[in-house]
């Protein structure tokens, strides 16, 4: 709240024993500029400005912790993506004569739709194995309708 300098003047004379003289203003005033700066500064033994630095230090260090824990989440992000996260199974009969549903298509594929299919064929003396690459849903050879189905079911994973 301001006062006016009347005022001010008023209530130092009201307040003083002896009569107030122009010199005495300076001391006033140099009074309270210093009970200011031990306010500010401290006694020396800890300061405001001291421990604003030290807040500083800290808000900056938290900074760097924040870039580096962002910078290690990116990397996640990217080993997460690449991870077989989309799966399916296709089991069914490859000849007419075999029944149970012996032979099966399997799709792992990422976040890309990029991977594999395996697909077992059981005979009734023999058991074959083929693997199929998938690139971002496309497969570089021609895929069985089973094998189709396990794909299409892993993308909808």
């Amino acid at each position: 709240m301001a006062r006016s300098a009347a005022a001010t003047d008023r209530s130092l004379k009201v307040a003083c024993s002896k009569p107030l003289f122009i010199y005495d203003l300076p001391e006033l005033s140099v009074r309270r500029v210093r009970r200011a700066q031990l306010t500010l500064l401290g006694d020396g033994r800890a300061d405001l400005v001291d421990f604003a630095v030290s807040l500083q230090r800290r808000i900056d260090d938290l900074h760097r912790a924040v870039d580096g824990i962002t910078a290690s989440l990116g990397q996640v992000d990217r080993r997460v993506d690449e991870t077989v996260s989309k799966t399916a199974i296709v089991r069914y009969d490859a000849y007419e004569n075999s029944g149970g549903h012996q032979s099966a298509s399997v799709a792992f594929l990422d976040s890309a739709r990029t991977g594999v299919v395996l697909s077992a064929i059981q005979g009734r003396d023999y058991a074959r194995i083929y693997v199929k690459e998938i690139d971002r849903g496309h497969a570089s050879v021609a895929l069985s309708p089973e094998e189709l189905e396990a794909v299409e079911r892993a993308m909808t994973s």
